[in-house]
């Protein structure tokens, strides 16, 4: 009998050793634009934390803004979506189930900056009329930023004009060459603004007075979302992405921005060293410490998408159905045990 078991065992032994270990799973995943909101998800492959889980995660990069991976998540050309939560609810208005998984960024970081030469004045809202306005892409959380200031002020799109000019550096540059009088934008555009001395940020929502002051309340954007679908068909790779995604948040959380800077891809950072590293400084209090949604401040993107959105204000809007926090607490509850 105990030679029948060791030839077994050897049996396992030489299978194991000629197949190799098991295949990393594939799963594709699309991320919008290289705003600082984003940033957890390139730290994730960086750092190595897919492939800890088993994963071999394909990337494509819509740079010109989340609006365009939200149409890819719904063709079905990928998996899982990096992009700003208040998508989920426009989707959910038009009867397409999008649930978010992970919370990256707690807060908008949205900043509008004015070149050298615009004449805008926030606190005069109606001398916006006329300007030339940057947003990242029609349909963004840039573009709900400027529809939402201007439906709160009496204005509206018509009295402006919108233009998708993306993100980072061709964002900037938009502004520096007088393409648009002002820039709807993220860091590090936001900082390399102010580093180049291309224009003056007039409005910023980056810090939680700021959020209050632009949208009455803490705004979330961006986050990990997929379709119900794929989630019910695919837990298990769902849990392993948000695994990998709140372990890179907590190690944000305890490494300084100089640290974080280092872990970046070289393609995604935008401008200098130093420039960057205060991009990073500036966002740190966007960053979800542990990617849980907080239901209380999911009613703000809400509550700006019913002032100008008309089929969410024709929707009856579920939240609940709009996030889940079952992933992130499996995940999180193995740093407790």
């Amino acid at each position: 009998m105990r030679r029948a078991l060791f030839a077994a065992v050897a049996g396992l032994l030489a299978a194991a050793t000629l197949h190799g270990p098991a295949p990393a799973e594939e799963v594709r995943i699309s991320v919008g634009s290289f705003n600082m909101n984003n940033l957890p998800f390139p730290l994730t492959r960086s750092l190595g934390f897919y492939e800890a889980e088993g994963l071999d995660v394909t990337t494509e990069n819509f740079s010109s803004g989340g609006s365009k991976v939200l149409q890819a998540l719904v063709a079905g050309s990928t998996d899982i979506a990096v992009g700003f939560y208040d998508h989920t609810i426009q989707m959910q208005a038009q009867n397409k189930d999008v649930v978010a998984v992970v919370l990256l960024a707690r807060n908008s970081g949205l900043v509008l900056a004015a070149g050298k030469e615009a004449t805008f004045d926030p606190a005069k809202p109606e001398t916006i009329k006329g300007a030339k306005i940057g947003i990242t892409a029609p349909g963004s959380s840039s573009d709900f930023f400027v529809r939402y200031y201007l439906d709160h002020h009496g204005l509206s799109a018509g009295d402006v004009s919108i233009i998708g000019v993306g993100s980072g550096a061709s964002a900037v540059a938009a502004l520096e060459r007088g393409t648009v009088d002002l820039l709807v934008n993220y860091d590090p555009a936001a900082t390399l603004i102010e580093a180049r001395g291309a224009g003056r940020i007039v409005i910023d929502s980056r810090t939680d007075a700021g959020a209050e002051t632009v949208y009455g309340g803490i705004y979330p954007t961006s986050a990990l979302y997929t379709t119900r679908q794929f989630l019910e068909q695919h837990p298990e790779t769902v849990q392993k992405v948000v695994n990998a995604t709140v372990r890179t948040l907590r190690w944000m959380a305890a490494h300084s921005p100089e640290e974080i800077y280092d872990k970046v891809p070289s393609d995604y950072v935008v401008g200098d060293r130093a420039s960057y590293v205060a991009a990073i400084a500036h966002a740190r209090t966007l960053f979800s410490p542990d990617g849980r949604f907080d239901p209380a401040t999911l009613e703000t993107p809400l509550r700006v998408l019913r002032q100008f959105n008309e089929a969410v204000q024709a929707a009856p809007i579920d939240l609940s159905k709009t996030y889940t926090n079952a992933f992130v607490d499996k995940a999180l509850a193995q740093y407790t045990q």
